[in-house]
């Protein structure tokens, strides 16, 4: 194997050094393609392919990726792809000239930009193509493409080298289309339920005490440490503050922590805050949002997701506790004490971490121990422990718990939502607490005192959410990884 791989990359070395020369040849003979600044294009692969009747005898202009060549004396047969497909020209030598027809045999190589002008006809085989007239190359690949039948399947290269993974892989490519498309009906869902989207700082000038480790970096003309953040609630929640009563944001979240199939050290969220509702109204709008964006997008509510399928129409709802006792069989409701419930991780085998050994957090512990694997089908739990759960509101009947659900599907945390913290006395308690804790685990963890200054004017009572958006986007293109819907991971760069 290592030996193949030898000769291939000599191979590619080869074919590189092979189309500088023919770029030189070009150069000398007056017509360096990458001196070209524009060329008009009057129609796409996609719309001619699409109507035919429309564009038939019709003289089009295209431009596009040349993918294919198959040379046959005097005619030969290409297939261009631009941004929504491929189609096929036809090239002879008689009606695009000797000299440029030569030149398209000697000098064009797969991969190449090219500009076709010519008109739209179907072949004998019935595949609507372009009778070329005029043939031009606006950009020179140096680089060959990968071969035609491999393709790039090595997951490794697909990540580092999207530019040529989108190239090659159309399903890779739709992939992103319907990435966008989510988003756009994200966006219409919000703005039609009467939400202002915002923009927050990314930059941060403290390290708050929430329990995700930020990335750290220093600004020089104040020379001050400053931190990406980690969320986007805390300027949102301002805003509700200064009477915007519906807000939302598209944002840019940087953690820096591990990565698996469903991490990425950034990622997207949408953070959505409105004032004079709870947490039991977000539950209502996300499966709402989740159905309508599914329905547009996918065309159905039963969406295929890795060999099974995602019924989006019916969504389970159980509290923490009640989820527990069902999956694990403990009963957290007859556990009175703390001690109690650290017998009972023991006696389950529920590792527990430093620190983390009272009743609220042993319950969570349980939760991520024998629960949330088997949640496949939309499931949201609420009532989660105080412990857990530093900015949302207490729950009145139970004061150690709080209004605050996270949906799951397929095993997988999907988003999170509260019925928000409004009393600034509570919230600064919490944030001390969850700040110190985070201090003595040696970080520079502080308390944000413009925040609680905001509390202290006044809150309304708020629900607010947060969703993620790139494994919504997994949900619905079956993408396995994370990286499958981001168009650049972090990957650990090479030598």
């Amino acid at each position: 194997m290592e030996e193949k791989n030898i000769d291939r990359a000599d191979e590619l070395i080869e074919q590189a050094r092979i189309r500088r020369e023919k770029l030189q040849k070009l150069v000398g003979e007056g017509n360096n393609p990458y001196e070209k600044t524009k060329y008009e294009v009057t129609a796409r692969s996609k719309e001619i392919k699409a109507d035919f009747s429309r564009w038939e005898g019709r003289e089009v202009s295209v431009a596009g990726r040349m993918m294919s060549r198959r040379i046959m004396g005097k005619a030969s047969f290409s297939h261009l792809r631009d941004g929504e497909g491929d189609i096929q020209i036809y090239v002879t030598r008689q009606d695009v000239g000797e000299d440029v027809y030569l030149s398209y045999k000697k000098d064009y190589d797969l991969g190449d930009i090219v500009g076709v002008r010519g008109t739209v006809f179907k072949t004998q085989t019935g595949e609507v193509s372009i009778h070329a007239t005029h043939l031009e190359m606006l950009t020179k690949a140096l680089l060959p493409l990968p071969e035609k039948y491999n393709g790039l399947t090595n997951p490794d290269l697909k990540y580092r080298l999207r530019h040529t993974d989108l190239v090659m892989n159309e399903d890779v490519r739709e992939t992103f289309a319907r990435r966008s498309r989510i988003l756009r009906e994200i966006r219409a869902y919000l703005d039609g339920h009467g939400f202002m989207e915002v923009e927050t700082p990314v930059l941060l000038t403290l390290e708050i005490g929430a329990d995700a480790r930020p990335f750290k970096t220093h600004h020089n003309a104040l020379d001050i440490d400053m931190y990406l953040r980690i969320e986007t609630e805390l300027y949102l929640k301002r805003l509700i503050v200064g009477g915007f009563e519906r807000v939302y944001e598209v944002g840019r979240i940087f953690r820096n922590e591990g990565m698996d199939s469903s991490h990425n050290p950034e990622f997207t969220t949408i953070e959505m805050y409105q004032a004079y509702v709870d947490f039991a109204y977000m539950m209502d709008f996300i499966e709402g949002l989740y159905r309508t964006v599914a329905e547009k997008v996918c065309g159905t509510l039963r969406i295929p997701y890795q060999g099974q399928i995602i019924d989006l129409s019916h969504w389970e709802r159980l509290t923490m506790t009640e989820a527990v006792k069902k999956y694990a069989g403990v009963d957290f409701a007859a556990i009175g004490s703390d001690e109690e419930a650290r017998a009972a991780a023991a006696q389950h085998g529920v590792e527990l971490e430093k620190g983390k050994d009272s009743k609220g957090h042993i319950l969570a512990a349980f939760f991520d121990a024998f629960v949330e694997d088997k949640l496949i089908q939309p499931t949201f739990i609420y009532d989660y422990p105080v412990e857990i759960s530093p900015l949302a509101k207490r729950k009145p009947s139970d004061p150690s718990m709080t209004e605050r659900f996270e949906y799951f599907i397929n095993g997988m945390e999907m988003g999170n939502a509260f019925s928000e913290l409004n009393d600034p006395i509570d919230q600064r308690t919490r944030m001390e607490e969850q700040a110190a804790k985070k201090r003595a685990q040696g970080a520079n963890a502080q308390v944000d005192e413009d925040f609680l200054n905001a509390l202290e004017l006044g809150m309304p009572p708020t629900g607010g959410l947060g969703m993620g958006v790139d494994r919504f986007v997994m949900l619905l293109t079956d993408s396995a990884s994370i990286r499958d819907v981001l168009l650049f991971p972090t990957m650990k760069p090479k030598k």
